[in-house]
């Protein structure tokens, strides 16, 4: 409580302090432009108008060395230097430098920077090395260099004097133009002659005198302008101008001007000498009216800081007599709102996130703060922490809700297609029309995305999909798997992968993660290109590459998936854009599988697959993968059909001929009955797999591959090639498509008849 006292105090007097500082500053300002100006700007002012003056000298000096005795120039130095000692002792004195802030005081070391070259430009004045325009040029750099200072020098607070002083400062600047016109005009009258750029630049400096002096007289005070009109009508002035307007007007360049220097400084030197005039008077007045403002500055403080302290006591007082209820009621409050957010709703979220049920009442009870004001807002705190804990206890309700009910629409969509599936393997086998049999494939096909959306909801609902095979699958016919849930899947082009084979416990979910990555390499590049896929073993695993040739991502796209993939956030019903990176993460975080995006050198994407060690084996099949089958049952139910529309796509709409030799390029588009065992060269004993001797090729889906004329007698194979007999000759084209109809159906039937002895075989083992 002391403390908090304290602390109170504190402010209360900072408010004070901060009240009568408002007022000081202005006293303090006053002070600091008052010994700025002083020491600064009115030594400067002297040293400006010598360096005009030697400017003027200089200047004849190099139009005419005989014109100007060597002596008024080096008396006028003389001066000029002693007037720089002097600047310069003053500029750099402590009183300045406390006075002065970093801005001002670096321009002060500037303007004496410019100060110690004047040597130099004396030099090259004696030398000869400037003309009139670089040595009219070095001078100004110097003078320039004083008012550059002089808009750092602090002013007043008061609005009208600053104005003012601004007013003057741009008078001074308009001064310096005419003089840099004079000086000018007096190395041009010694050399005797108007060259073409002294001529333009003559020009310049008029127009810029005039109009700067034309800017800036309508902003001073009344008694000021009264004096700069009576100044501008003079006859000096006049006759000034007039000069001005022949000069710039006629062509004098490389002529002798027709104004002596006489007549010009006639009227310049009274015209020069007048305008300082008004500039002087009205800087003192301006500093007698900075006086009256410096007389209310310490009225105002005298207020502020007496009546402000009083002022500042009797609120401590009145704050510690009421302060101490207060602040224990608010400290109550806090305490319970920081428990509230720090312990109690955190808690109960993570109870609900591992499905624990949770009572609000007893998570929220209501607090008593009394019956004022701050009561009351403990009462609204109640409500607010038992509507909090409410909320989150309904949304959490609420999303198990959804999630239980995607699993269960996924569960029975997913049933359905499995036996739409079954139905139309049924249906495929007993179907020797091609035409029906493409449409047969096609309604697969699409049967077959299907079940792969109703995965995407088991995947969001956050189970397994349920579909796994007992041993280990050649990663080709993963490869394919994936592709026959692919809409577009002819334009997929897949190269030999190697013998490498992949962990039956992992098909499943990798024929569903490639086929997302497919399926989002082809929707996105252009129709008429193709997408490459292709593996092969790496030393931590093995990786499948998917490159598209479509327009790509941007950097910053691509760096937003690869996060997305590799840090996948929380499920969010209302995020429904990119769900397939969605269901990628999700399996590839099963089998800890690495997936990236990169920007591919063909301009579109490549999506890296990299399957850890454990999934693969080199060289085959790994019989020793024990986990149970469930789903649609092992790979081979879905081999001869799905490898087929991959391995063979032009099947939907070859004749019967073209589709009898399928098999010398894919497997037959047919499948056997569900849970067929799937053929093998040899099993290891210790497995309940059946065994099946069988030659040394097969197709992708088990069949043997025919060799011609491997089975005839040496004398049959060494005789002539059998030829068509008339009767063939003269059979028609539909004789012949019942016939090879007649044929594919008797194989198929035989094939049938084969897997169901291959079934009861397994039974009796």
């Amino acid at each position: 409580m002391r403390t908090k006292v304290a602390a109170l105090l504190v402010s209360l007097t900072a408010l004070w302090a901060f009240a009568a500082w408002v007022t000081l500053r202005e006293g303090t300002n006053l002070v600091w432009a008052a010994t700025i100006n002083s020491d600064v700007a009115q030594p400067g002012d002297l040293l400006v108008l010598d360096l005009q003056r030697e400017r003027r000298l200089s200047l004849t000096r190099l139009g005419d060395p005989t014109r100007l005795p060597r002596k008024d120039l080096d008396d006028q130095r003389a001066r000029t230097d002693k007037i720089v000692a002097e600047f310069s002792g003053s500029a750099r004195s402590d009183n300045v430098k406390m006075a002065a802030d970093d801005v001002l005081m670096s321009r002060i070391n500037e303007t004496m920077r410019r100060l110690d070259g004047l040597d130099d430009i004396r030099a090259a004045v004696d030398s000869g090395r400037f003309d009139l325009i670089r040595a009219d040029g070095a001078f100004t750099d110097i003078i320039d260099s004083f008012y550059h200072l002089y808009d750092s020098v602090a002013a007043l607070d008061d609005a009208t004097v600053a104005k003012d002083g601004r007013t003057f400062g741009t008078m001074s600047r308009a001064r310096e133009v005419l003089a840099r016109e004079d000086a000018l005009l007096a190395g041009v009258f010694a050399a005797g002659r108007f060259s073409e750029q002294d001529h333009q630049r003559f020009t310049r400096l008029v127009a810029v005198h005039r109009f700067i002096l034309d800017e800036t007289v309508g902003q001073l005070p009344k008694a000021d302008q009264a004096a700069y009109e009576k100044w501008r009508k003079s006859p000096q002035v006049t006759t000034l101008r007039n000069l001005e307007d022949q000069l710039t007007r006629s062509g004098q360049a490389g002529r002798m001007p027709f104004v002596t220097d006489a007549q010009w400084r006639a009227v310049s030197e009274p015209a020069l000498t007048g305008l300082q005039k008004i500039i002087g008077d009205g800087g003192e007045r301006l500093v007698e009216r900075a006086g009256t403002v410096a007389v209310n500055v310490i009225i105002r403080l005298a207020l502020a800081g007496g009546l402000g302290l009083v002022a500042v006591i009797a609120s401590i007082v009145l704050s510690i007599t009421t302060a101490r209820a207060l602040i224990r009621q608010l400290e109550k409050l806090r305490t319970a709102a920081m428990e509230l957010a720090n312990e109690r709703l955190p808690s109960v979220v993570a109870r609900l996130a591992r499905g624990e049920k949770v009572d609000v009442r007893t998570e929220a009870p209501p607090l008593k703060f009394g019956k004022d004001v701050i009561g009351q807002v403990g009462t609204a705190f109640n409500v607010v922490q038992e509507t909090a804990i409410r909320t989150a206890v309904e949304e959490a309700q609420l999303r198990q809700s959804i999630r239980d009910i995607l699993l269960s629409l996924a569960r029975r969509t997913q049933s359905l297609v499995h036996r739409q599936l079954t139905l139309l393997d049924v249906m495929e086998r007993r179907e020797s029309e091609p035409s029906e049999l493409k449409d047969l494939f096609r309604v697969d096909h699409l049967a077959t995305r299907m079940r792969r959306n109703a995965e995407n909801l088991i995947v969001l609902a956050g189970a397994s999909p349920a579909r796994a095979w007992r041993r280990s699958v050649p990663m080709v016919d993963v490869v394919r798997g994936a592709l026959a849930e692919v809409e577009d899947f002819t334009r997929v082009t897949v190269p030999p992968m190697g013998e490498t084979a992949l962990s039956g416990r992992a098909v499943g979910d990798v024929i569903h993660l490639l086929a997302e990555l497919i399926e989002n390499a082809v929707s996105f590049s252009p129709p008429y290109t193709t997408v490459q896929v292709g593996g092969q073993v790496v030393a931590s695993g093995y990786v499948i590459e998917i490159e598209d040739r479509g327009l790509g991502m941007s950097p910053e796209d691509l760096t937003a998936a690869n996060e997305r993939i590799s840090n996948p956030p929380e499920f969010n019903l209302t995020s429904t854009a990119r769900l397939g990176l969605y269901v990628v993460s999700r399996l590839a975080e099963r089998h800890g599988i690495r997936v990236a995006l990169k920007a591919s050198p063909y301009g579109g994407t490549t999506a890296i697959v990299l399957l850890p060690r454990d999934l693969v084996t080199e060289g085959g099949s790994d019989p020793s993968d024990e986990a149970t089958d469930r789903g649609r049952g092992p790979l081979q139910e879905w081999g001869a059909r799905e490898t087929a529309l991959v391995g063979a796509p032009e099947v939907f709409a070859a004749p019967v001929q073209e589709v009898v030799s399928v098999p010398k390029r894919a497997p037959e588009p047919q499948r056997p009955e569900p849970q067929r065992p799937e053929p093998k060269l040899s099993e290891p004993a210790g497995t309940d797999a059946p065994r099946l001797e069988s030659p040394a090729s097969f197709t992708p889906s088990g069949l043997p591959f025919r060799v011609p004329q491997a089975s005839l007698a040496p004398e049959l194979a060494a005789g002539p090639p059998a030829t068509l007999d008339d009767e063939d000759e003269d059979r028609s084209p539909d004789e012949i498509r019942k016939i090879m109809g007649s044929f594919q159906s008797g194989t198929r039937q035989g094939r049938s008849e084969a897997a169901k002895l291959l079934d009861e075989g397994g039974d009796d083992q």
